[in-house]
């Protein structure tokens, strides 16, 4: 038995990257672990062209189901949930989901951005579109409000360790419902 055995988590866009290892890390830890994000194995990707940036997500093989498989081989439960964080009634179904399936939400990891498809991958700093700019860093920021505001309260002990993306944010379980922003 894991450290989290019995323990419920949210990593919202677990797809890939930093939120994919949280979310395997988790699963080590014996947790429970809904995984969220927007690529899921039901959309069907074309192949890549060998021109196509690594960032380009249409092309991207990594997905939901993958990474909740990934969770399950670590030891964990991994559930994958097709989701997109920018919308307040898909997240709030995903919470009245998790409280019905789960009794609540013990961790909540939100590590989402959305942002690449605004993103001007290649171009210099002074060239950027700043209306793109301003809408991918608009996103990011309601993404992780939108989730926080849904999530925390779903909260099943009263008290949730939330991460939010950053070098430098700590676990925060101090008693009642808390964030790391940093």
């Amino acid at each position: 038995m894991g450290a989290l055995t019995g323990r419920v988590a949210l990593v919202a866009g677990a797809t890939r990257g930093a939120g994919r290892g949280i979310a395997v890390a988790l699963g080590e830890a014996g947790a429970t672990v809904y995984c969220t994000g927007r690529t899921s194995e039901v959309d069907a990707r074309p192949e890549a062209p060998a021109c196509v940036s690594p960032f380009e997500l249409k092309h991207r093989p990594e997905t939901i189901e993958e990474t909740a498989r990934m969770v399950a081989a670590a030891g964990g439960r991994g559930i994958p949930v097709q989701a997109d964080h920018s919308d307040p009634e898909v997240v709030a179904a995903l919470a009245e989901r998790i409280d019905a399936e789960a009794g609540g939400l013990d961790i909540l990891v939100n590590d989402i951005w959305g942002g690449e498809t605004l993103a001007e991958w290649g171009t210099p700093a002074w060239k950027v579109d700043v209306d793109k700019g301003r809408a991918m860093f608009e996103g990011a920021v309601m993404t992780h409000i939108i989730t926080a505001r849904h999530m925390i309260p779903s909260c099943s002990s009263g008290k949730v360790a939330c991460w939010w993306r950053s070098p430098t944010a700590t676990p925060c379980t101090t008693g009642a419902p808390c964030s790391t922003t940093s």
